[in-house]
């Protein structure tokens, strides 16, 4: 018996940090965002889980994944599988890239360094948001790994002029244009909460940061949030309390239209994405402007509530477009079987913002760096159970969606 008991009885060697104690207990990203939801204060929670009206779109974009259907092939040698693709000529090891979010350092205080840290360790593409808080150098310090920089045209062509320009110079790879943010979204929760950038003090904050002591004392013990690439012009730089709708709204420029790509490739020098495409026939657009690359996308449902999911776009999109422009999905993206059900559809890579603001906000660092191991493990495993190799050879898997009778044929 006592030798029974020692076969099937073995005590975990007990991890002293309290955050990879945490992490461990996740099996998905639903599971971090729990976690995220109970480490953060609401509002703030909100802001990154949030999107718009009734959120039907966030919604339907996870769920449009789970109606693609890969059929798998067996007896396949995959013990060796490499989902590298390229991107405007730089590799992604297993493609994906992550996308630019906004105010990074509420859900954290090292904010977009610690992603940017953790990406160029994996030779994961960051992008950096116009509305980051930490600047175009900052994260250029801090990382040896392709950056891109994504750029909101503000009505001050000078300072959009001055942002690309630093861009450039301090070693970004390429300029990604957000085309979908005209006007602001309605975000519901965030007009109930009357949820401000950075967050404001009163009642209702001190009462959520006694609930969330962790998140209170870094918070106000490191140096004020702002919108990093224009820190110092004290009337756009976040420096104050603002509400976003009500800055975004004043503050970009609602007239941009395809005849400012020509001045945004020449004032950076870099190739161009669009971020935001919702229609084949702006994808086709991009492809006869000369854009190099665009990113299906609806802001991760937070703008316009009722958007195609990218996933579902795509098929349609990549017949139109054939090899003229390469095609990213953004949006919806939760398990690395997302990414491969999309690169089997034809995607050069996918895109993701929520998965790693859910990792900082459970556990800082350590969230990301298990947001990004989580997604790599998943990608191998489910190229390998689909007897898939590389990229070209899960191209040659029979993939059916239920949206259509068929989204390729085998």
């Amino acid at each position: 018996m006592i030798k029974t008991i020692r076969s099937v009885v073995a005590l975990r060697t007990f991890d002293w940090n309290s955050r990879r104690r945490r992490l461990a207990r996740c099996g998905n990203i639903d599971d971090l965002r729990l976690l995220a939801k109970r480490q953060l204060p609401a509002g703030v929670f909100d802001y990154f889980d949030g999107a718009a009206e009734t959120e039907w779109s966030l919604a339907n974009n996870s769920a449009k994944f789970d109606q693609v259907h890969l059929q798998p092939r067996v007896l396949v040698d995959v013990s060796n599988v490499n989902a590298a693709t390229t991107v405007m000529g730089q590799t992604l090891p297993n493609g994906f890239a992550l996308s630019p979010t906004g105010f990074t350092r509420i859900a954290g205080s090292p904010g977009e360094l610690a992603v940017a840290k953790v990406a160029a360790k994996h030779g994961v593409p960051y992008t950096l948001s116009t509305l980051g808080t930490r600047s175009i150098e900052e994260v250029a310090a801090v990382s040896d790994g392709p950056l891109w920089y994504q750029l909101y045209v503000w009505k001050d062509r000078g300072l959009s002029r001055e942002l690309v320009q630093r861009a450039k110079a301090a070693g970004y790879k390429a300029i990604m244009v957000t085309v979908d943010t005209a006007v602001f979204g309605r975000r519901d929760r965030d007009v109930r909460r009357g949820f401000t950038l950075p967050p404001k003090i009163g009642l209702e904050t001190f009462v959520d940061g006694i609930r969330h002591p962790r998140w209170t004392l870094d918070f106000v013990t490191h140096e004020p949030i702002t919108f990093s690439a224009v820190a110092g012009r004290g009337d756009v730089d976040g420096s104050t309390a603002i509400t976003l709708s009500d800055y975004v709204n004043s503050q970009f420029d609602a007239s941009l239209s395809w005849r400012d790509l020509d001045w945004v490739r020449s004032e950076s020098g870099l190739p161009i994405m669009l971020k935001g495409i919702q229609s084949v026939a702006d994808a086709t657009r991009a492809r006869d402007e000369g854009v190099e690359a665009i990113a299906l996308s609806n802001h991760g449902g937070r703008q316009f509530d009722g958007s195609p999911a990218p996933i579902e776009l795509l098929p349609a999109v990549v017949d139109a477009v054939g090899d003229g422009i390469e095609v990213l999905v953004d949006g919806g993206v939760r398990r690395g079987s997302d990414v491969v059900k999309a690169l089997a559809l034809g995607a050069r890579a996918v895109m993701f913002g929520r998965p790693y603001l859910y990792g900082m906000g459970a556990a800082g660092e350590l969230g990301v760096e298990w947001v990004i191991d989580y997604f790599n493990a998943g990608i191998a495993r489910t190229m390998a159970l689909l007897g898939a190799t590389d990229v070209a050879s899960l191209r040659e898997i029979t993939c059916e969606c239920e949206w259509t009778a068929s989204a390729r044929p085998s």
